[in-house]
């Protein structure tokens, strides 16, 4: 195992994190743009800090939460677009320490997480909107400079007085006009010599590539896809995908359905999935929110083995992009020989799938173990499981795991019309 993957081996194991953004955008309750979106004059929003009071305790109800969820890491916003820092930054006075609730809710967080055996994550956005600087780098050259230099500031005080982080994720690398790449974003931040400071500081953490380097991790938002540069994760609301932050009025939930789909269409292609909650001004999580992680943290307890350090199967599942091939029931993931059948869609009392080379030991039913008949035909290289109950033994997604003789292969069919004639 190389250095880079022995960094990613307890990223690949977890699968399953919890995003948290919080902030003074909590306040309106319009989202986490607020700011920008209205135009708020710097002074006029730096006022909110003034009734930012988040409950004691408000930090441990978010890791209970995760916890409960069957998340094993956990991604806070230590300082967002507008620039207000959740943590104690010398060089800057707004902060929750200095400003608002005289709090260090990043020290908080992290203790919170640490003590549940969760592993440690910081967001952290590059811009900050208070500074003419990021708008107009050429017009306020001194702005920009101090904007770049508050970057490395921070970020080496979140790598050097939290203990040991395990993940940063980086955000708001773009230009304002959004007219550049990643490469000139780099080039903006120094993110190459920011980078190394991070590696120096915290041996073995995980880093994303949104400050225009490639680093470990690619994070697409709203959308379950494999990274084009390296491991993904995929980071999405449970609610609309412009609601990251405390929206009071949020009309589109998505279903506990809906989300463990996400997160097994992540762990099939080999990546996480990083599901966001936003808090509201009292630091508190709501219940449609609670109520959608707690039915995620249920089917994880008896089904988890399908998820947690589960790699990509070879074998037809859902409809694969760029192929013909359809498997109604839903997606496969694999552990070693083991296959993970994982069926939103319960075909009744019996399933069958097909182009499956791999000679079949056993099937069960991963949440009570209880075995089905089946046959497999090495010729056909259909496998047909009998005996199934005729109603879902699971209300969200039912499991079949199926093992083999070794590691499940997808077979070929040279002649695609032969299985016409049996």
């Amino acid at each position: 195992m190389n250095e880079y993957e022995n960094r990613l081996k307890w990223f690949h194991e977890a699968r399953f994190g919890l995003y948290i953004h919080f902030g003074l955008y909590s306040i309106p309750g319009r989202g986490e743009w607020t700011m920008y979106s209205e135009r708020i004059p710097a002074p006029e929003y730096a006022r909110l800090a003034d009734q930012f009071r988040p409950e004691p305790g408000c930090a441990k109800e978010w890791i209970s939460a995760a916890a409960a969820a069957g998340a094993k890491y956990v991604v806070l916003t230590t300082r967002h677009h507008d620039g207000y820092c959740l943590f104690d930054s010398q060089c800057s006075d707004f902060t929750s320490v200095k400003r608002g609730p005289g709090r260090d809710l990043v020290r908080e967080y992290a203790e919170a997480a640490r003590a549940a055996g969760l592993r440690v994550g910081f967001y952290y956005s590059l811009l900050d909107w208070r500074f003419p600087g990021y708008f107009e780098p050429e017009k306020y050259p001194e702005s920009r400079e101090a904007l770049i230099a508050q970057a490395h500031d921070q970020v080496r005080e979140l790598m050097t007085n939290y203990g040991k982080i395990d993940l940063l994720e980086y955000d708001g690398g773009w230009d304002s006009r959004l007219r550049t790449g990643r490469p000139q974003w780099a080039e903006f931040w120094r993110s190459a010599e920011l980078n190394a400071m991070v590696r120096k500081l915290q041996p073995g953490i995980l880093i994303n590539d949104r400050s225009g380097t490639d680093e470990d991790l690619e994070t697409p938002e709203q959308e379950v896809r494999p990274g084009s540069r390296g491991v993904s994760e995929s980071c999405m609301c449970i609610g609309d995908s412009c609601a990251w932050g405390y929206t009071r009025f949020n009309p589109n939930w998505k279903t506990a359905e809906q989300l463990l789909q996400h997160l097994i269409q992540a762990a099939q292609g080999g990546g996480n999935f990083l599901l966001n909650v936003g808090p509201d001004p009292a630091g508190r999580i709501r219940s449609e929110e609670l109520d959608r992680l707690a039915a995620l943290g249920g089917w994880l307890r008896e089904n988890g083995e399908a998820v947690y350090n589960a790699f990509p199967c070879s074998l037809i599942g859902s409809a694969k992009p760029g192929t013909v091939d359809l498997n109604l029931q839903g997606p496969w993931t694999r552990k070693g020989s083991c296959g993970y059948w994982c069926m939103f869609r319960w075909p009744g009392v019996e399933a069958v799938a097909v182009r499956i080379k791999t000679p079949v030991k056993r099937v069960t039913l991963l949440k009570t173990g209880e075995e089905f008949p089946f046959e497999w035909d090495a010729r056909t290289q259909r496998l047909k499981i009998r005996g199934l109950p005729v109603f879902p033994p699971d209300a969200l997604c039912s499991v079949l795991k199926v093992e083999f003789e070794g590691v499940p292969e997808l077979g070929t069919e040279e002649d695609l019309s032969r299985w016409l004639a049996g």
